[in-house]
């Protein structure tokens, strides 16, 4: 059978890393959300009862969602926003969607040299001029205030970031928001910001949407991450409204809109957002404190830069110069899964998750912990 050569011809690299390994995983300490709640959990959170769902007509939705969960969302984000809120399959297609239509030919997009793959695939396959500085370069504008201004050419079309970043965990400081909102205004750029997480923060209150004051903001969200909901299958985004009206053409050729089920069931997560957020932000922070004594009892085997915010961080592995066959031998040997930092372009590190369960997270750093020592007598 012969395909068409001008299609990628590599998955990303961290998709394929779950396809291949995740069925053989027996705990899991690589993710970036926290552990999915069960839909008997969902229920009793929510309140939502079987007869609920007995009403509605499994019919056609609209193509921006149902107004009920856009004002939902828009209620805990951007109030007063619903109409610039489209409720999509996962922030992925979000991501899609507007970053197909946004973005063309020549444009200047500056983005941080590691990114989830999907921010940084369209842009390129858009024929962008992409201009990737490193991570730092935001978070020093904390103490610099021209920082921005050297990071940022005046001719960017867009700026793209994930706060909290993934995978290193890293957030920014008000005072770096602020200088960030400060520069994409001075140049009229858009700004893309990727909030995957930004329920989880560590280092102080969350980092409001940047719609609130950039109009020219495209902002993404899940129930995938903090809601513990990744097999919903919903997440949305905040943008203008020519966007997302014209987001449509591409929409309408692929997957139409969400179920009316589906979205009844996220309209009832997000008016309960804090009863699902808040046992999980305390299940991750209590797993935050068991990593940060774990790395200290490691000093020399590993080293790190504590997350500010998310529930992953990049873990340094000094040594090793193959982080993929590390964590194939860890899977092997312990039944243990990390993320290969070659999966965000960055070698001798793994990506370490601690948003899970609890004994499974223990477990896991226990078999870490084993075979970083066993290997030290290689």
């Amino acid at each position: 059978m012969e395909f068409n050569a001008s299609r990628p011809a590599e998955p990303p690299a961290l998709e394929e890393w779950y396809r291949r390994r995740l069925g053989r995983a027996e705990r899991d300490i690589s993710s970036s959300g926290v552990h999915p709640y069960t839909y008997a959990e969902l229920r009793r959170l929510t309140g939502l009862q079987a007869t609920d769902l007995d009403g509605i007509l499994v019919d056609d939705s609209t193509s921006q969602g149902s107004p009920e969960l856009r004002r939902a969302i828009a209620d805990r984000y951007l109030p007063g926003g619903a109409d610039r809120v489209m409720v999509t399959h996962g922030s992925s297609e979000a991501i899609a969607l507007t970053l197909e239509t946004l973005l063309g030919p020549g444009d200047r997009v500056v983005l941080p040299d590691m990114l989830y793959h999907s921010l940084a695939h369209y842009p390129r396959a858009a024929g962008c001029v992409l201009h990737p500085v490193p991570l730092d370069a935001f978070t020093t504008a904390d103490t610099d205030p021209r920082a921005l201004e050297r990071t940022i050419p005046a001719d960017t079309r867009a700026v793209i970031v994930n706060f909290p970043h993934n995978p290193t965990g890293v957030t920014l400081t008000n005072t770096a928001y602020r200088r960030l909102l400060d520069r994409v205004e001075q140049i009229g750029a858009v700004l893309v910001w990727d909030a995957a997480t930004a329920e989880m923060s560590w280092d102080g209150p969350s980092l409001p949407d940047p719609g609130t004051r950039h109009p020219l903001t495209v902002s993404y969200g899940t129930f995938s991450k903090a809601f513990g909901l990744p097999g919903l299958r919903v997440g949305w985004c905040a943008a203008p409204e020519e966007l997302i009206e014209r987001s449509f053409t591409v929409r309408d050729r692929t997957t139409l809109f969400l179920s009316p089920l589906v979205e009844a069931v996220a309209t009832a997560a997000m008016r309960s957002a804090d009863a699902l957020i808040a046992p999980r932000r305390a299940e991750a922070r209590a797993n935050l404190t068991v990593l940060e004594k774990w790395v200290a009892d490691h000093q020399g085997l590993v080293a790190w830069t504590p997350p500010g915010g998310g529930v992953c961080c990049l873990l340094e592995l000094p040594g090793v110069t193959d982080s993929e066959r590390f964590c194939v031998e860890l899977l092997e040997e312990y039944g243990t899964l990390l993320v290969p930092g070659t999966a965000f372009g960055r070698e001798g590190a793994v990506r370490l998750g601690f948003g899970g369960d609890q004994g499974e997270f223990t477990d896991g750093l226990d078999t870490l912990s084993a075979f970083l020592h066993a290997r030290g007598g290689r």
